[in-house]
Formats: C-alpha cells, structure tokens, sequence
C-alpha cells in the first residue's frame, strides 16, 4: 500500500525511532506513547490487520509472536509487559497495517 504510513517507515521513507529490526519486521518507538516504554511491532509484509492474516502467513505470525519476547527484553522489561493489538475499526485500530504493541516500564492498569 503505497500510503500506508508504517510501509512508508519499513522502507525508510518515513523516520522512526527503530530499535530492532529483522528480515520479517520492524519494532520502533510509538510517537504518541501511553508507558514509559511503548513500542511497535509490525511485519515489512503489508497485512491490514488479523483478519487478512493467511495460511501463508503462518511463519511471519509465528516470528511475530516469538520475536515480540526479545524485543521486551532487550527494552528491559524484565518485570513484564503488555502486548496488544486493535483488529479493525471498531477494535480501535487506526493505522491498518498489522500492529502490536509493546507497553511496560512502570505498573500498568488492568484492563
């Protein structure tokens, strides 16, 4: 998606505050955090959200999911963390480019 913001940030066109990327995704810094530590974790493959996720996509999720550990760590969430993402428009998701955040660094509200 050519006006996609996050495609734009994966390919360099846009800056961001990356602190960790790979061959399959980029995590970076969220402009508008809501913790101490509020991070982004999105795949360089353009998918809207969780409902446009395929059968072929089953390596990229499983990265996703078992990458989303190293990155906390590597931030210093060691006391843990939250992982979230909003599926759709009424899941509050704003940006449609598949999406996780990492929040941490202090004690989080329950939800």
């Amino acid at each position: 998606m050519s006006d996609c913001i996050f495609c734009k940030i994966t390919k360099g066109e846009i800056p961001a505050e990356i602190v960790y990327e790979d061959e399959h995704c980029i995590a970076f810094r969220d402009i508008q955090p809501k913790a101490p530590v509020h991070l982004l974790v999105i795949p360089r493959k353009h998918v809207a959200n969780l409902d446009d996720l395929t059968d072929d996509d089953r390596d990229l999720i499983s990265h996703m999911m078992l990458t989303i550990p190293r990155i906390a760590r590597q931030q210093g969430l060691n006391e843990g963390y939250r992982t979230v993402t909003n599926n759709g428009e009424g899941g509050g998701q704003e940006v449609f480019h598949l999406h996780f955040h990492i929040l941490g660094g202090g004690r989080l509200h329950h939800l």
